[in-house]
């Protein structure tokens, strides 16, 4: 199986969007530690923990040879300041991971959701056109970009788009509007550019140390946890494809590899899912995790909560046949190695320390598989 080349990131310039949130700032760390140039642009965090104020990154940055990161804060939603930045940076690769990404805001702020994720990726794109070098380019979507028929069975890349909620809708139409984009303007016609080879990614349902946000349940779990509270669950039988944040992420590197190895070969969407055993309801995930730190939880009844999707799974086919990609860490592996950062850090070790620590405990079961 294929592993992520560090050797391919030292030096490389990276615009990564959205290196503010959870999983931008665990692939910024990563990035890094590689020796690549980071050009982030994103929004500030919000008020409250967030893991990108608890990461040192200039000053990991300043260790790393090669590596250099550069940190703007922005909305891309503005069409003029997204393409100045991209002017600057004159990226090599580019990760796009900015988003409106919670269900429940998303019913809150509908339009706020399509405006970021939707207008705000086709921005980015029209940014990169003036480009005159290669570029690959990754645009993570998610797993709910798929028509859910609550099926038993994974979600493939040609089967039906869709989304009841505006959220999973934003990120389905983004889906449409990028592959319109790259079959409208990528190529040798003059109003087309034959530099961006462009791919989208589809992952979701992420846990690992780090996340702070509202009304997820892994880190809804560890703020309880953390002062004896009981945990409250809004829907223990639904079922998720649960894996640790650095498995989509190194799905995510791979991919940008392979496009700037292969161009337009590769460009088109792609899911990043765990393995089959990692399909599991709310109400195991938080057994599992309770087995590494005691506590107890509770079913939160609320006959007025907005739809969310009962059942979701993903088949990773084609990342295992055409990019060689496939999950590493075991659901329990994963739970395991989440839980055991929030209460490091509950303990008192830094974050940074946690995060290094996952890290290389992935690249070594990456190495050793290979």
């Amino acid at each position: 199986m294929v592993a992520v080349n560090s050797a391919f990131w030292r030096g490389k310039r990276v615009l990564l969007t959205g290196h503010t949130g959870f999983k931008g700032s665990w692939l910024s760390l990563w990035l890094l530690s590689m020796g690549a140039e980071v050009w982030g642009y994103a929004l500030e965090p919000e008020p409250g923990r967030a893991l990108f104020k608890d990461l040192p990154l200039f000053q990991y940055a300043a260790t790393k040879n090669g590596a250099r990161f550069r940190n703007c804060y922005g909305n891309i939603s503005d069409l003029k300041a997204i393409c100045q930045y991209v002017q600057e940076a004159q990226p090599d690769v580019v990760l796009h991971l900015a988003a409106q990404p919670l269900v429940l805001r998303s019913y809150k702020d509908p339009l706020e959701t399509w405006a970021t994720n939707v207008q705000g990726s086709l921005n980015l794109l029209q940014a990169l056109k003036p480009l005159a070098h290669t570029c690959a380019v990754v645009m993570v979507t998610t797993d709910k970009v798929y028509a859910n028929r609550e099926w038993d069975f994974g979600y493939r890349e040609n089967d039906d788009l869709g989304g009841h909620d505006p959220y999973s809708a934003s990120k389905a139409a983004a889906e449409i509007a990028i592959a319109s984009w790259r079959y409208s303007f990528c190529g040798s016609a003059p109003h087309q550019t034959p530099y961006l080879a462009i791919a989208t990614a589809r992952a979701g349902n992420v846990i690992g140390g780090g996340d702070w946000a509202e009304n997820r349940i892994m880190p809804d779990a560890m703020r309880a946890l953390a002062v004896e509270d009981c945990i409250q669950v809004r829907r223990p039988a639904a079922m998720r494809p649960w894996q640790h944040v650095l498995e989509p992420l190194s799905g995510y590197l791979v991919l940008a590899e392979t496009l700037a190895l292969t161009g337009n070969t590769h460009a088109s969407s792609f899911n990043f899912g765990p393995s089959l055993d990692s399909n599991r309801s709310v109400r195991d995930l938080l057994e599992a995790a309770l087995a590494f730190w005691p506590g107890e939880w509770q079913e939160l009844t609320d006959a007025t909560a907005p739809h969310e999707a009962g059942r979701l799974h993903l088949q990773t086919d084609k990342a295992h046949h055409q990019l060689g990609w496939r999950p590493r860490w075991s659901f329990i592996t994963t739970v395991e190695r989440t839980v055991a950062w929030y209460r490091a850090v509950h303990q008192g070790t830094s974050p940074l320390e946690c995060c290094i620590a996952d890290l290389d405990a992935y690249q070594r079961e990456q190495n050793n598989v290979n």
